[in-house]
């Protein structure tokens, strides 16, 4: 019996399940027989190319951020200086100009005012200008430098008709846009410009309703005389969260403003004014003080804009999370969403 114990075969006990690492071993010695390379030499060259890709991607994107940051701050300033240096001009010129006909005022006041306006006048029309001149180039540059790189809806790959914003200061003037009316000021609560043409021309769409707010403006030709609305006419819209609109209007209203303030310039560049003029302006000036508030407003909405705009860019260009630097869970990521990548085309921040 002790014997038959003995010579019995033994029970042999299971082997265990090789674990990663042992199975990464066994990989290794038969590639390093096979092929003189080791698991671990591929594993090292992949991970290795991953993080270099990874942070050659990350350079091409944070020199793209600081590139995109240097335009739209350049014209951001550029385009406000322009306009506030003839609003300014205006301002001044009204001003000294209403000083100048008060009665009521010391005569050496007056006189002031006169060679103030008169040492101005130069300065205003050359001012005037170079800003006809580059209005056209402003609202272009505020278009790409300013509304493409923070729109993060935006895909510059994705066909677009070339004719898909017609919004143009002679279409304003055409449409004969209102710069002082109530409905026609630049708002950014309400409801959203939805990037789709309005229409067609009817008095409801055309005239909004008291307390109605909305960021953009229905506009609507009219035909001479009776003000009615012409329905031949296709709507136009004026979205107020595009910078490039913005520019449009600044100066389609400082060339309007520039209109009405004839009288002050004739007095302004020395020449004679008749007293039927100089009453005609006398009426006018609280209309025209209240149009260059508006304009006042217009320019401050343009700015508040496009430094929101400024940062939403910053936005764009943010610094991923630490999940999005990890091979495969990165790619993995990447197929449901653009979360993992710098430049985020998919987000809009706005609803």
């Amino acid at each position: 019996m002790q014997q038959d114990l003995q010579t019995a075969p033994r029970a042999t006990p299971p082997e265990e399940t090789p674990g990663v690492w042992r199975r990464i071993q066994s990989w290794d010695s038969r590639l390093s027989v096979t092929k003189g390379l080791t698991i671990v030499t591929l594993l090292t060259g992949f991970f290795g190319g991953y993080f270099q890709y990874l942070n050659s991607y990350e350079e091409k994107v944070g020199e793209q951020a600081k590139a995109d940051m240097a335009t739209a701050t350049k014209t951001f300033i550029e385009i406000s200086n322009a306009f506030a240096e003839v609003q300014m001009q205006q301002e001044i010129m009204l001003g000294d100009f209403a000083g100048a006909l008060n009665d009521r005022l010391d005569a050496g006041i007056r006189k002031m005012d006169t060679k103030a306006a008169n040492d101005l006048f130069p300065n205003y029309i050359k001012a005037r200008t170079a800003l006809r001149q580059n209005s056209a180039v402003f609202a272009r540059e505020a278009e790409i430098y300013v509304d493409w790189p923070s729109d993060l809806t935006r895909d510059p790959a994705a066909p677009r008709a070339l004719n898909q914003d017609p919004l143009t200061e002679a279409l304003l003037d055409a449409y004969e846009f209102d710069c002082d009316a109530k409905a026609n000021l630049p708002s950014f609560e309400g409801t959203f410009f939805d990037g789709q043409k309005h229409g067609p021309a009817n008095e409801p769409l055309c005239t909004p309703a008291p307390g109605e707010k909305k960021t953009y403006v229905d506009l609507c030709a009219r035909t001479g005389g009776n003000g009615a609305i012409d329905p031949g006419k296709d709507v136009i819209n004026i979205n107020w969260w595009s910078a490039k609109h913005h520019v449009l209007t600044l100066h389609y209203c400082f060339e309007t403003m520039h209109a009405k303030l004839r009288t002050a310039r004739i007095w302004a560049s020395q020449n004679e004014v008749s007293e039927e003029a100089r009453q005609d302006f006398l009426r006018q000036k609280d209309h025209l003080r209240r149009s260059l508030e508006h304009q006042g407003d217009r320019l401050n909405a343009f700015m508040t804009l496009t430094m929101s705009q400024l940062e939403r860019i910053r936005v764009r260009y943010r610094p991923s999370g630490f999940f999005c630097h990890v091979p495969l869970v990165r790619d993995a990521i990447g197929v449901f969403s653009n979360q993992c990548l710098p430049i985020r085309t998919a987000v809009n921040e706005r609803g």
